[in-house]
């Protein structure tokens, strides 16, 4: 199944949550009807002819406290991803961390960012959380979070880890995250009335005669509770519904990516040899179970939010025998784990060096365009040699809160000397001296930095920004914009990097933009499709000849009846702004032919040199078509 499937799968999903709340609610009301009737006949307040008038009032009333409390749910979780982290008594994790457990965590969940071609997420470890468990969580890429437990940390070796961690990032690229954070905000409606009769029966009063006052009081109170638990019973049976399958997915997401089946089999065998296996001890456990990489509560059968650890293994593994995991249990129960311990004993392998500048990468569009949403081990393989090769200093300074702003403008600053010191009056009117000055130190610094790294270095640096407030991020994103406007030569690359981290920035600062269906298709929007395909024809050639034979190369693929000819974007790249968000409308199949009538406009000539492959991976996030780190060709890719 393609990324873009997977994506519409979760939609579904989250059109059926839609329903089963719908029905969820339908069973609550009616059962808080019978009990208020009940409770009025009891007390000798029901009159013949009110009936009617109370159905209609405990109805109303039902509908806005479980309305009212979804609405509350899901407005305190506006913030994205970090939220339910920090709800969850989550430590964030800094880009400059160093202490060597934290470090591996930080150098494992960026690895596996850089190889999948997307945002690298906030990372936070619930350190009262001695059990094995992680989760993902945010509306999209740009405001996710990943959470790992201490004991996952201290009991994990390097590749168990990276098979927890992919499993999540398998969620965060589908995007589970976001249907689940619905879950999170629309199912507190239906438990919340268990809370408010609770609270009922807490003001139930003894008068000093010893007899109860409020007797109907505290029945509605009992009723309410009874309620609450039949709300409880459905919140979990639609977690458990929408959330089993998309685990075996999650799963064959991180095998895919790390090629390592030992690390992930190894993950569920060291959480089987715990005692009470993956439970937390948060109270907030419960509300977010669906989440987490394995059942954080102890449910089973219907009410199991995940399928059973035997069953999960065996879709990676056919055949894995079940005494095994009694021998799991009891070899952790004689000596518990230490991840670290064993990373020291297995030894770790030296990153593979970076292709040089003249490597050529040889693949068809419709495999690049295949290769959407799809990392393999040839991806991460080279997010380590991405790390591994990053200059000290300018890796240092894209972890630094302070250090990464200036690193990222001078990412965008053109070698050009006048478009430059147009750049640099732009900044000067919105930054202070000393950032413009770093940020030309910066620029003159990575001039000659490798092409497969600026890409990850911007998105390091912006994972460091993220912990800024949101009216700096605003400013932010409007100084890169005005860093690519501020002349009409920039390159597609500057100017695609700027739009992108802008992009990221405006979607971190508000994740809750609404999730549409797409419906445009490429004759719709012929104008920006050529648009696109002639920009991307004339940044890869210098000559006109050759761009417009890249040109009519990408035509083809996309509009192969077009008569459009190929015209160089002499104006400027702005043009594209607004090209953007209706290509990002287009339906899946559109959008992969885009993608390969990009790849062939890149590599009309056969191949891809290392410039142009970080420049079709660039463009391809502005489209939320995430291309992965190699673009290895198919025979690679396995």
């Amino acid at each position: 199944m393609d990324l873009f499937a997977r994506q519409e799968a979760v939609r579904r999903r989250s059109r059926w949550l839609l329903v089963l709340f719908a029905l969820a609610v339908v069973a609550i009301v009616l059962a808080v009807d019978v009990a208020v009737l009940l409770a009025l006949a009891a007390s000798g307040g029901l009159k013949a002819g009110s009936v009617a008038g109370i159905l209609a009032m405990t109805t109303v009333a039902t509908l806005l406290l479980i309305g009212g409390a979804s609405l509350y749910r899901t407005m305190s979780l506006r913030k994205g991803g970090a939220a339910v982290a920090l709800a969850m008594g989550g430590t964030l994790v800094p880009p400059d961390v160093q202490e060597p457990g934290l470090r591996r965590l930080r150098n494992v969940v960026e690895e596996m960012a850089i190889a999948a071609g997307t945002s690298v997420p906030q990372v936070f470890v619930l350190e009262d959380e001695t059990r094995i468990n992680a989760f993902a969580a945010g509306f999209g890429r740009a405001d996710a979070a990943i959470a790992v437990t201490r004991g996952a940390l201290d009991r994990l070796n390097r590749s168990e880890l990276q098979g927890v961690v992919a499993h999540e990032f398998g969620h965060i690229v589908n995007g589970d995250i976001r249907l689940n954070l619905r879950l999170v905000g629309v199912l507190f409606g239906i438990v919340m009335l268990g809370i408010v009769g609770r609270h009922l029966l807490g003001q139930r009063r003894v008068a000093r005669d010893g007899r109860r006052e409020g007797a109907g009081l505290v029945f509605v109170g009992l009723a309410l509770v009874v309620v609450g638990a039949l709300g409880q019973f459905f919140a979990r049976l639609i977690k458990a519904g929408i959330s089993r399958q998309r685990e075996f997915l999650a799963d064959a997401s991180a095998l895919q990516y790390t090629r390592e089946p030992d690390g992930l089999v190894g993950a569920f065998l060291k959480i089987a040899g715990v005692p009470g296996q993956g439970r937390l001890v948060a109270p907030e456990a419960e509300e977010i179970s669906h989440m987490l990489f394995e059942d954080g509560i102890g449910f089973s059968g219907w009410m199991a939010t995940h399928p059973p650890l035997l069953d999960r293994i065996r879709a990676i593994r056919p055949g894995f025998k079940p005494a095994k995991l009694d021998d799991a249990y009891a070899r952790q129960s004689m000596a518990p784990p230490s991840g670290v311990d064993e990373d020291r004993a297995l030894g770790l392998a030296p990153a593979a060096p970076l292709p040089t500048a003249d490597h050529r990468v040889v693949a068809s569009p419709s495999a690049i365009a295949a290769a959407v949403g799809q990392c393999q081990r040839a991806d991460h393989d080279r997010a380590l040699a991405v790390l591994g090769a990053l200059p000290e200093v300018v890796e240092r300074a894209a972890r630094d809160r302070e250090d990464a702003l200036p690193l990222l403008y001078g990412l965008l600053l053109s070698k050009d000397a006048a478009v430059r010191r147009k750049q640099q009056a732009e900044m000067a009117a919105r930054v202070p001296a000393a950032v413009v000055g770093q940020a030309q130190d910066f620029a003159d610094r990575l001039e000659e930095l490798h092409a497969a790294l600026r890409l990850p270095l911007a998105e390091l640096a912006l994972a460091s920004l993220k912990r800024r407030s949101r009216s700096e991020l605003h400013a932010i994103a409007d100084v890169c914009f005005a860093l690519v406007h501020a002349d009409g030569h920039v390159s597609l690359f500057e100017y695609a990097l700027a739009s992108r981290l802008r992009q990221e920035l405006e979607a971190f600062i508000d994740p809750r933009a609404p999730w549409r269906r797409p419906h445009r298709r490429l004759v719709d929007l012929e104008t920006d499709v050529v648009a696109v395909l002639a920009a991307m024809a004339h940044a890869g050639h210098a000559s006109t000849a050759d761009a417009q034979r890249a040109f009519m190369a990408g035509l083809q693929r996309v509009l192969p009846k077009s008569t459009a000819r190929y015209v160089p974007p002499s104006g400027g790249l702005a043009a594209l702004d607004d090209a953007w968000p209706r290509l990002d409308d287009l339906v899946p199949k559109a959008k992969v032919l885009l993608i390969e009538g990009l790849s062939a406009a890149a590599a009309h000539d056969g191949h891809l040199a290392v410039a142009e492959a970080e420049l079709l991976r660039l463009v391809a996030t502005l489209l939320e078509a995430p291309l992965p780190a190699a673009l290895a060709p198919p025979e690679e890719r396995r």
